[in-house]
This record gives structure tokens, C-alpha cells and sequence, in this order.
């Protein structure tokens, strides 16, 4: 087993003697309290706690980043990187990170909102008995560096932390790491994407409170009801102690009844006032509403907008639009989202746990080798996807892989293996519906379409499909697409400002740039004629007519729907149940 090892643009530096006797920053660690980096992240943990994009955000990377795992491996001369081998010092030490693996998982976690809002972190290690051992995470806010001494706020208590011995750690000594995403101008301060929209955050700050005086105002809420001087509600006629009510104090019970009784007829009847006919058009309400109203509203969404596109995660997943991209496209964005987002800052931990507690600790072990070892992570469970391992599972049915491949692709691991004291399970079969017509639902799935490799694809036997019709059923399906394609490009499907460059784009793919869901192929007839020479082409070749537009049909429906481009591949496989009875055609 090897994990690639992508590039490290990252710092951290831990607390040591000769850092302590330095003076502000410098020396290879930035002491908290220094100039430069209080002011923003102060300002960036505010808007963590004001604005729920910002928190969803963090909150997002550090969940994700808590599903990855940890362990010791050595980097190879092709940049992957090997496991270390069970025994190993540097396996045992990394299996006590955090208290192992739940521990590390929480770890991991705690880390994300650190590095997306203020781009840095403490990690302190504290020995808190004979074999117990505790491990932190904290923010810039929880260590001060003052009087020459490194002060942490651990559980609501102050803690000196003791410098270390440079290039060594001992099992018993506090450790204190600050791990931080640097400034590509100024190396020792941290940088975050949430630093970069402060502006923006602020801007919306400032609309969120706008928004809210315009719905607590009574001005712009519901405002001023104008009536002549002396209009007085009558009372009925020969009622002892008959008097007119004052036509003001009336509105105020009646609106105090409303607001105290929500449910009451005085919420929702309205309020019958009998007063002379010329005074009828006397009586006028005015409001205060103006277009900045509605506009504030409108520069809230530009505000999240901007502030989503900031960040290296898919806008779709901050802005909760999701909803609207099919199954496959989903997919897509959340491993570009783990790839973008979530492992850089995997990469920024491992770094920062390798240098400053990893290769110091096996150095004090007297390791000869201390120096190759690192801690690194896996994140393939994060990756694992369902139709994955649909395709897994298939492949392996046809002993086109291996277990261990199966057991990968799943989510499983080589301690799943089956041992000898494990009962054997029944080889896995493949089903296929009566008829031996491929399962294709052209409805939405969570699976991606059937893109085996040719390898894997079964031969064609006797009376199977020959090359020529499998050419001509390969251009019906191209012509399809474009027929398709060419409906995709002048409905609303694609936005107004990409008509120009969606003009460039294949007819045939364009349907992979654009999302198309089941109702746009119904609504929009996309698939109307594109399948007319389907009998031509079956009576020419041996297929059945009816067999072939169905599964033809229900293929191109379904690779428009999830955004796939078409592969040649597949062709033998759908049109082998379409095949007649050559003999008894020819008969």
C-alpha cells in the first residue's frame, strides 16, 4: 500500500529554548503576541460566530478532515508514500497520537476551523499523569507568549509551557507546535481564505443588521395611518353609559390584543369603523418603504456569493445549492472539494507532526533512521463512492481484481480479510433482469453510469453483435447525443452568458458541461427523432427493432441525466441481448 505525497506549503515550529531566549518573532517560530496577525484573526473568529456561512464552512473541512486516518510511513524516490511495518517505533508512536483513533479523529476535526479562519493552530502535548498523556488543540487566542515565558489556557486554566530541547522529545516533556498555512509574502504569519473576504464579511455584517432595523422598524414595517382630528368609533344606540370611543385608543387595544393573542379573531378581522361618508377619504396610510429594501437584500446574496467563491471549497456546497446538480456532479464536486479544501490541511497537520513531535521523538529514541519517517494520512475513506464500489464488486466477479482492490474500493481495510477461522463466502454473481436485457434505470441513481474497461467487458460469442453492427449502433448513439446537444444549447438549460462559448463545445458533450435533469430530457423533448433510423439499422444488422430502441434509448438518457461522455465500449455489451436467432432469421 503507497499514498502519493503532494507538495507541503506549509509551516510549524515548536517551542523550544532557543526560541524562548529569542525577542518577538523570529527564529523559526512566531510568537503569539507579536505584530501582524491578532487584529484580522480576532476580526475572522468574530465573523465564525456571527456569519453561518463562515461557521458551515470551517465546520465542513474540519468534519471532513476528521474521516481520514493516520499513520507512520517513509517517502519512496517516486514520491509515495510506504507504511511502516506493524512493530515499528515510529507505527507505535503514531498509533498514540491523540489517544488513538478516535482520539485522532476529534483531532483532525478540531483543526479544520483553526486553519480556514484565522490559517493557524496550537498543538500541546501535556503529560497529566504516569501514563496518561493529553493532547490539545487551541487557538491563537488561548496562547500568549509574555515575560520571556509561553503561557496556554487549557480547560479554563493557565499553563506554562516549558521549551523543549531543540531537535529532540522526550516521552515525558510538554510539547507546544504551532501549525500554520503561511503568508506567501511574509512567511512566519498565517494566511486563511476567510482573511482575504474580511471585507466582504463586514460588508455583510453591516446588511444583516440593515435588514434586521428594516423588519423591527415601525416606520418601514407598517407605516402611519393618518385620520381627521376628533373621528370617534360609535357605540350602540340606548346603551346605558353610551359613549363614542376615541378612534386612536381603540387601534391601540386592538393592536395589543393582536400582538398579546396572536391567535385571537383581533390578529386576523379587520377592524369595522363606521364614520360620515366625507370622512372616508380623509383617512390615508402612508409607508417609508424604500428601494434599498429590497436591494439590501440583494447585496446580502452578492455578499455570500463572493465569500463562497473565496474559499478553495466548491461554491455550490457553501451556497446549499446542491440540490440542483444530479448525483454524478455531486460527486465530482465533493472529491474536488476533498482535493482542494481538505487535504492540503491534512498535509499541513502530517508536516507539522512529522518535524516537530514525529522525527524529534525517534531522534530521542536513538533511532538511526529517525529522520525518514513521517506521519501522513489516508484519506480514502473519504473518496469511497458507491458506484465505485458497485464497479469494484463487478470487477471482481469477473476476477478482474483482487480482494484487496474489493476491500479498498469498499472502504475496508486488510484487517477485514477473511482468516481461517471465517467461514468462506459464495463467489459473487452478477444478476440481470428476465429477458437478459441490461439493468440501465433512466431514472436519477446515486450510481454513475456502467463504465467498465473493455478488459472487462464480455467477448461476443456466436450469434453475438459483429463489428459492423456495432459501428452503426456507435453512430446512433453519437447522433443522439448531438440531437440532443443541439436542443441542450438553444434551451434554458445553458445560462444566457454561455450561449457563446457553449457554441464551441461539441454538440455530442455538451450535456457533460451542463447539468440535465430527468424533467429537462422529458419537458425539453431532447430525444425526439434522435433514434429514427433505429429500425434501418436493426433490420440491416439482425437486431431486434424494439430491443435496440429501448436499451438505446434508456443508455443516452441516462448519460445525458449523469453528465457522461458515451464510451464505444459499452455498445457490445447493450446490443448483445438484442441479437436474433441468425438461423432463424436466415430461415
Amino acid at each position: 500500500m503507497s499514498r502519493e505525497r503532494p507538495e507541503v506549503t506549509a509551516a510549524a515550529a515548536r517551542y523550544t529554548k532557543r526560541v524562548a531566549g529569542a525577542r518577538g518573532r523570529g527564529n523559526g517560530l512566531a510568537l503569539p503576541g507579536g505584530p501582524g496577525g491578532g487584529a484580522w484573526q480576532s476580526r475572522a473568529w468574530h465573523h465564525y460566530g456571527t456569519v453561518p456561512e463562515v461557521r458551515y464552512a470551517a465546520r465542513w473541512i474540519g468534519n471532513a478532515m476528521g474521516g481520514a486516518r493516520l499513520f507512520a510511513g517513509r517517502a519512496l524516490p517516486d514520491g509515495t508514500i510506504e507504511p511502516a511495518p506493524d512493530k515499528h517505533p515510529a507505527t507505535e508512536a503514531v498509533a498514540t497520537i491523540a489517544g488513538g483513533p478516535s482520539g485522532q479523529s476529534q483531532y483532525l476535526s478540531a483543526y479544520g476551523p483553526h486553519l480556514v479562519v484565522a490559517g493557524e493552530g496550537w498543538t500541546v502535548i501535556q503529560r497529566t499523569g504516569p501514563e496518561t498523556i493529553d493532547w490539545h488543540v487551541l487557538s491563537v487566542s488561548e496562547v500568549q507568549h509574555k515575560s520571556g515565558k509561553l503561557s496556554a489556557i487549557i480547560q479554563g486554566e493557565e499553563v506554562i509551557l516549558p521549551p523543549g530541547e531543540e531537535g529532540r522529545v522526550a516521552g515525558t516533556e510538554a510539547v507546544a507546535i504551532r501549525v500554520w498555512e503561511h503568508h506567501p509574502q511574509r512567511h512566519m504569519e498565517a494566511d486563511s481564505p476567510v482573511r482575504s473576504s474580511l471585507p466582504i464579511l463586514e460588508e455583510l455584517e453591516l446588511l444583516n443588521a440593515a435588514i434586521a432595523a428594516i423588519a423591527r422598524s415601525r416606520l418601514t414595517g407598517r407605516g402611519v395611518l393618518l385620520i381627521p382630528k376628533g373621528t370617534r368609533f360609535p357605540t350602540q344606540a340606548g346603551q346605558p353609559g353610551a359613549a363614542e370611543d376615541d378612534l386612536i385608543e381603540s387601534f391601540a387595544e386592538v393592536a395589543e390584543l393582536a400582538i398579546r393573542e396572536p391567535e385571537s379573531a383581533a390578529a386576523t378581522v379587520p377592524i369595522i369603523l363606521e364614520v360620515p361618508a366625507e370622512m372616508i377619504d380623509k383617512i390615508q396610510r402612508l409607508t417609508f418603504e424604500s428601494d434599498f429594501d429590497r436591494i439590501a437584500m440583494e447585496l446580502r446574496n452578492e455578499c455570500i456569493r463572493r465569500f463562497a467563491t473565496g474559499l478553495e471549497l466548491p461554491a455550490p456546497i457553501v451556497l446549499g445549492t446542491t440540490d440542483q446538480i444530479n448525483h454524478w456532479g455531486l460527486w465530482q464536486l465533493s472529491e474536488e472539494a476533498i482535493r482542494l479544501a481538505v487535504e492540503p490541511r491534512l498535509a499541513t497537520l502530517a508536516h507539522a507532526l512529522t518535524t516537530q513531535w514525529l522525527q524529534p521523538f525517534l531522534s530521542a529514541s536513538n533511532l538511526p533512521d529517525a529522520q525518514e519517517w513521517l506521519v501522513w494520512y489516508d484519506a480514502s475513506p473519504l473518496k469511497v463512492r458507491a458506484n465505485r464500489a458497485q464497479t469494484a464488486l463487478e470487477l471482481y466477479d469477473r476476477q478482474a481484481i483482487g480482494g484487496r482492490a474489493l476491500r479498498r474500493e469498499t472502504g475496508f481495510d486488510e484487517s477485514d480479510a477473511p482468516g481461517p477461522e471465517d467461514t468462506p463466502q459464495p463467489a459473487l454473481t452478477t444478476t440481470t433482469p428476465p429477458g437478459g436485457r441490461p439493468m440501465l434505470p433512466a431514472d436519477e441513481t446515486t450510481q454513475e453510469p456502467d463504465t467498465l474497461p473493455a478488459s472487462a467487458t464480455p467477448n461476443t460469442t456466436a450469434g453475438g453483435p459483429t463489428e459492423a453492427a456495432v459501428a452503426a449502433t456507435d453512430g446512433l448513439v453519437w447522433a443522439a447525443l448531438i440531437v440532443a446537444g443541439s436542443k441542450i444549447r438553444r434551451s434554458g438549460i445553458v445560462p444566457r452568458d454561455h450561449r457563446a462559448r457553449v457554441n464551441s463545445l461539441p454538440a455530442a458533450l455538451i450535456h457533460t458541461r451542463y447539468s440535465v435533469t430527468i424533467e429537462d430530457l422529458e419537458k425539453r423533448h431532447l430525444l425526439e427523432t434522435a433514434f429514427d433510423r433505429v429500425p434501418e439499422v436493426a433490420s440491416r444488422y439482425g437486431l431486434a427493432t424494439d430491443c435496440l430502441a429501448d436499451t438505446l434509448h434508456t443508455y443516452v438518457a441516462r448519460l445525458i441525466t449523469t453528465g457522461q461522455p458515451h464510451d464505444h465500449h459499452q455498445i457490445p455489451r447493450l446490443i448483445a441481448a438484442c441479437c436474433l436467432d441468425r438461423e432463424a432469421t436466415d430461415a
